[in-house]
């Protein structure tokens, strides 16, 4: 049975270590909607595309979350939707006031760009066996650069997260990937001292240790990014 908010039963079908995943367990927990029923589907089994999946999700990928009758299959729009229909629950994490929003929202859709660069163009290909040296350099010379801008951003922000003061949105959907990264061996200091600032506040968050990915907890990751900076 799925846990019920405002008449509506939630679930949500995650997998561990998951960026799109663990986002959206991360805007959970800042609505303070933490007490939703889960599934957590398991990538070594290929669970993505069991039955059960696969009739959520004709993608069979997760995450999955289904609230009422409704089925979201996409990270974002998963956030973007709990943020509007739970406007005045926990946090609020896109701002009322126009300037910030912008700022925002500019960061939150940034933030897929990232993990392309980061996770889908140079980590997977390592995952996937599929490696060649003239490749991977061009493509960590590319994550470097835009490293690059996001350490200028939170500079520029001159608060704790990405948009100043404030948590926001945009944290929730950039930082799982940035975890990741360094999960895989990123090194972010000396060369990115405010992004490694940004990691370290960030991962003593509730919400963030509350959903880090169980499997982490006492084991180590590839060092597929440990020579990117």
């Amino acid at each position: 049975m799925a846990f019920a908010t405002a008449g509506r039963s939630m679930k949500l079908y995650w997998g561990s270590g998951s960026a799109p995943c663990w986002r959206v367990m991360a805007v959970l927990e800042e609505k303070g909607l933490g007490k939703y029923d889960s599934k957590l589907i398991s990538f070594d089994k290929n669970e993505t595309k069991s039955e059960e999946i696969m009739k959520l999700n004709p993608r069979g990928e997760v995450p999955t979350f289904v609230i009422g009758e409704i089925v979201i299959n996409e990270s974002l729009a998963t956030c973007l939707y709990l943020e509007d229909t739970y406007k005045s629950s926990g946090v609020q994490l896109i701002p009322s006031d126009c300037p910030k929003k912008a700022q925002v929202l500019q960061r939150t859709f940034e933030a897929p760009g990232f993990m392309k660069k980061g996770l889908e163009d140079l980590g997977y290909l390592y995952m996937e066996g599929d490696v060649n040296e003239e490749e991977m350099k061009e493509k960590k010379a590319s994550l470097k650069a835009e490293l690059a801008l996001w350490e200028g951003y939170l500079k520029a922000a001159g608060g704790d997260y990405l948009t100043g003061q404030d948590f926001t949105m945009a944290d929730c959907i950039f930082f799982p990937v940035l975890a990741v990264m360094v999960r895989l061996g990123l090194a972010l200091r000396p060369t990115f001292p405010e992004l490694g600032k940004y990691y370290e506040t960030v991962s003593k968050r509730p919400s963030i240790m509350k959903t880090w990915p169980p499997h982490w907890k006492g084991t180590e990751g590839k060092k597929w990014l440990n020579n990117v900076c």
